[in-house]
């Protein structure tokens, strides 16, 4: 017996396979992604391989891990405190109701846990581009109590994308105005530039604004949009078809520079 054991974890909804001593010291790990083997000590070579027998799903590479890029060094040097990637769609909006959840008879519903409705489900629709090489963050905090609901950065691009509870309702979109249902018009779309420029200043690159709309019963855009998109949470996946702008390593650079909270503090 080798006396290894294999402990499968997730993150970021994907799997890695850990091979521990029985003292719970790691000397390798299975990557199925990458169909890569990265083993910590040449020596357990074949009691490695042995142990993960069950586990393969075809031909994998074997060696040591790779040497981590720029970007890697940069997620691996930064504070736990500091690192934005953790954050949950609508995570500010968490936090606030768990401090003020507000009176229990309210009569109609606390309009921030509408807005936190619209985050989760698009939150939930971008991470779902993971796998397709992008990156997600979310609530992301901007200097003045103002923060940026989602970043996307992939093959595509960058989008700085704000979302809008539109459950049921007719909107209305003569830009830069919105119209919800029968509410008065709101410029959201000078917003949405707006957390675009700052985040374009912040990661000195291009960044696109996108709005995002959770459940609309009707989407007319009376107008031609000037440098922005409007989505509905159901076709988000559309941006996985985007790409030719941004390399697999600039797509990292950008995600460590991102998730990097100093990175906002002067925007």
């Amino acid at each position: 017996m080798s006396g290894l054991r294999v402990i499968p974890t997730w993150r970021h909804g994907q799997e890695r396979l850990y091979v521990c001593l029985r003292d719970g010291r790691n000397v390798a790990w299975y990557d199925r992604e990458a169909a890569r083997v990265n083993l910590l000590s040449e020596e357990r070579r074949e009691d490695v391989l042995d142990v993960l027998g069950p586990f393969l799903t075809g031909p994998v590479t074997v060696g040591p891990p790779p040497v981590p890029t720029p970007a890697e060094l940069a997620r691996l040097t930064l504070h736990p405190d500091d690192d934005l990637a953790p954050n949950r769609p609508g995570e500010a909006l968490v936090i606030d109701l768990d401090r003020d959840p507000g009176p229990a008879h309210r009569l109609r519903p606390d309009p921030r846990r509408r807005a936190l409705t619209a985050e989760q489900a698009v939150g939930d629709a971008l991470d779902q581009l993971e796998g397709a090489g992008w990156h997600t963050l979310h609530s992301l905090p901007l200097p003045g109590g103002d923060r940026i609901h989602h970043l996307v950065i992939g093959p595509g691009g960058l989008f700085a994308v704000r979302t809008v509870y539109a459950r049921k309702q007719r909107v209305l979109v003569a830009d830069p105005m919105v119209t919800l249902g029968r509410r008065e018009p709101q410029a959201l779309l000078r917003r949405v530039r707006a957390d675009a420029d700052r985040a374009s200043y912040a990661l000195t690159a291009e960044v696109h604004p996108l709005l995002a709309l959770t459940g609309p019963t009707d989407l007319q855009i009376t107008t031609p949009l000037r440098e922005v998109r409007i989505l509905q949470d159901t076709d988000l996946n559309s941006l996985a078809r985007l790409g030719g702008t941004l390399k697999p390593a600039d797509v990292e650079a950008l995600h460590a520079m991102a998730r990097d909270r100093h990175t906002w503090l002067k925007v």
